[in-house]
This record gives structure tokens, C-alpha cells and sequence, in this order.
């Protein structure tokens, strides 16, 4: 990352942080005031458009959870059925292990 996406994306952080809108005048100005070199104003409006319509708290919250499919079920909890969730990414971890137990059997391992 160049020095002109950092400082903007920590001034979008701060601007979010404080519940102001972000704009790329603002941007600007706490870019300016902390004395960071050479960001063309070009980096402000880019980022003021990418960031248009958009929660910036939320996007710092959910970063791992990788998409909307995959951020229902952990936002859910457990299901009400008494916790089959876990059990069955235990099966699944023992059939992983079991398929590579299966391939050192077979005597294609990495070192033979």
C-alpha cells in the first residue's frame, strides 16, 4: 500500500469513528493536518466514492466473515436442535483426516 492509500484509509477510520460522513474534502483536510506528503486529491475522491453508501464500523466487523452467505449462520449462534453444528464439523474434520491417512496407506507420501 503507498503512503496516499494509508493516510486515506485512516482518515476514512477516523472520520467513520467519529460518526462524521466521509467526503473527500474532509479526507483532504485531515490528510493535510497530519502533514502526510505528496497524497494527490485524486486518493480522496476515490476512496469517498468507494466508501459511498457504505457502514465503515460494519466493514471493520465483519472482515473474516467473507460475504453475506457466510456471515447469517455466524451471526445466528447455534441452531435450536442442541448443538449439531459442532458435531458436524467434527464428522467433517475426521473424514479430512481419514482421506489422509488413506494416502499414506497407499505409500505416496511425501517422502517415501
Amino acid at each position: 500500500m503507498t503512503t496516499a492509500e494509508l493516510a486515506c484509509s485512516y482518515a476514512a477510520l477516523i472520520l467513520a469513528d467519529e460518526g462524521i460522513e466521509i467526503s473527500a474534502d474532509k479526507l483532504t483536510t485531515i490528510i493535510t493536518a497530519a502533514a502526510v506528503p505528496d497524497v494527490e486529491p485524486i486518493w480522496a475522491t476515490l476512496f469517498t466514492k468507494a466508501l459511498e453508501g457504505k457502514n465503515v464500523k460494519d466493514m471493520l466487523v465483519n472482515v473474516g466473515s467473507g460475504g453475506g452467505a457466510a456471515a447469517a449462520p455466524a451471526a445466528g449462534g447455534a441452531p435450536a436442535t442442541g448443538g449439531t453444528a459442532p458435531e458436524a464439523a467434527k464428522e467433517e474434520e475426521k473424514k479430512e483426516e481419514e482421506k489422509e491417512e488413506s494416502d499414506e496407506d497407499m505409500g505416496f507420501g511425501l517422502f517415501d
